[in-house]
């Protein structure tokens, strides 16, 4: 079966603003540029207004060539080609993966797709991004950014080292850790373009707040008072620092707090993904 990497971002109402592929898997993240099935005032009005705050309509489209890649429960829109779809759970793991998604908040089962063709994703208002992993390469994420990966690639929650630094530093008692190789497609808080990628080479940065969204799992976190002294914390008015040391990248997303601060429901900070 020839694939059609442009089957589905040929449509006049959509674009490519993301794309990236290896050997056996191509993941491209359309946007649409409006949607034209308005039937009612009301909906028009949101519409609107959506698109004005530039709120647009996303999708994730996979086409795989002999190859497996695993979402989110509830995320396939449709798919064509061979392909058939497996439960990513089996019974020798299944108590420890009910344990981890009641500590973590993923879910059990991860549904799986495996074999040649084309997998659509549901359309979102949420904010994708596609990271490529190589082989011996590992992060960690906020619980809930793990949105799809490769078959490849390998995902379990990991136990932050201290509960202090889990309940100080907002990043909550468990994190996801990501194993490449392989393509994954991770849910953001904010665009892209709102990321400050960090990079470190044997080096610290204190961030005052939980608006970090990935780091490498090289990388070691703690947290940490901001000045030397307890008096000299309360002084300068900042007090808890998260701190992260070594080599690699970190994600920040400091606009975080600037939706928090607006009140809007819709945009969760990490601590409560």
């Amino acid at each position: 079966m020839k694939l059609n990497y442009n089957a589905i971002g040929t449509r006049s109402n959509v674009k490519i603003i993301d794309s990236s592929e290896n050997k056996s898997c191509h993941i491209d993240i359309l946007e649409y540029h409006g949607l034209n099935g308005i039937t009612n005032s009301i909906m028009a009005e949101r519409l609107y207004y959506m698109k004005q705050q530039n709120i647009s309509a996303k999708q994730i489209v996979i086409y795989l060539e002999n190859d497996i890649i695993k979402t989110e429960p509830g995320a396939l829109s449709y798919m064509q080609g061979n392909l058939e779809m497996v439960s990513g759970v089996n019974a020798g793991n299944l108590i420890g993966k009910m344990f981890s998604s009641k500590m973590t908040g993923e879910n059990v089962a991860q549904p799986e797709y495996k074999g040649t063709g084309m997998i659509v994703l549901e359309p979102s208002f949420k904010h994708f991004v596609v990271i490529d992993l190589q082989s011996g390469e590992d992060v960690i994420v906020d619980k809930g950014m793990m949105y799809a990966c490769q078959g490849s690639v390998v995902t379990k929650p990991v136990m932050q080292k201290s509960i202090s630094s889990a309940v100080a530093g907002g990043e909550g008692l468990f994190q996801i850790l990501i194993k490449g190789p392989g393509l994954v497609v991770l849910e953001l808080p904010v665009p892209m373009e709102e990321v400050d990628i960090i990079d470190m080479h044997n080096d610290t940065l204190k961030v005052d707040g939980n608006f970090a969204l990935l780091r490498s799992a090289s990388m070691g976190f703690t947290v940490e008072r901001s000045a030397k002294s307890l008096i000299g914390s309360s002084v300068s008015g900042e007090g808890l620092v998260n701190v992260y040391r070594g080599t690699g990248q970190v994600w920040l997303a400091p606009t975080i707090k600037v939706y928090e601060t607006l009140g809007l429901s819709n945009m969760p900070s990490t601590s409560n993904k």
